[in-house]
């Protein structure tokens, strides 16, 4: 390996202590009574060193938000000639479902729990589900070669992205009422597809490669 792999293996590899150690505290002491000094004595570096690689201490309790905001876009942007961005969202979510993704939501209780008891990260979820639908806009409106001020795409977005809110809730609510991930995969499935065959007769046809 280069110098440089190794700096940047070493980077991840601080930068992943740091995460973990930051999840470990949140879940024991609750997001909001956790210091980043005391995450950057449990990680062994300076606190610098933790706002250097997490500027908000948000980001440390959502550490694979970067993926969960252009996941939807993505699958939009990789969507089968001839499939419809309504087909590939639904089959890509079924696929989460199946592999019991933590991003779709199976985060498991001890995770999930930390969210629900955390106003600030209950609102940084929000906002993070908001940035998911409006990076999905942006893939519609590619999609389709909308023209700039096109509502449609925006539309579309809200609609596809409030069934992955609800969904995503669902997943969330079910592990809090103490359901394991293949019980609450077998619930959400169909109930997924229930979900998403209400919107077959206006988006059915929408953004069809």
């Amino acid at each position: 390996m280069t110098v440089t792999g190794l700096r940047e293996a070493k980077k991840q590899e601080t930068r992943q202590l740091i995460s973990d150690q930051a999840t470990r505290l949140f879940v024991a002491k609750g997001f909001e009574q956790t210091t980043i000094a005391e995450i950057a004595e449990a990680a062994r570096v300076a606190k610098k060193t933790v706002t250097n690689y997490f500027p908000r201490k948000e980001d440390l309790a959502f550490d694979h938000q970067d993926e969960f905001v252009a996941s939807l876009a993505r699958t939009v942007a990789a969507r089968e000639p001839g499939e419809s961005a309504l087909s590939a969202l639904r089959r890509d979510f079924l696929d989460a479902v199946e592999r019991q993704d933590p991003v779709a939501g199976f985060a498991g209780p001890e995770f999930s729990r930390m969210i629900a008891d955390s106003p600030t990260l209950a609102v940084c979820l929000r906002g993070l589900h908001d940035q998911r639908e409006d990076a999905l806009a942006a893939a519609l409106a590619e999609a389709t070669g909308a023209a700039a001020g096109d509502i449609t795409p925006r539309a579309a977005a809200s609609v596809l992205g409030g069934v992955h809110r609800v969904l995503f809730a669902r997943i969330q609510e079910l592990t809090l009422a103490g359901r394991g991930n293949p019980e609450i995969a077998a619930v959400v499935g169909p109930e997924a597809e229930q979900a998403f065959a209400l919107l077959e007769p206006a988006l059915g046809d929408y953004a069809r490669a």
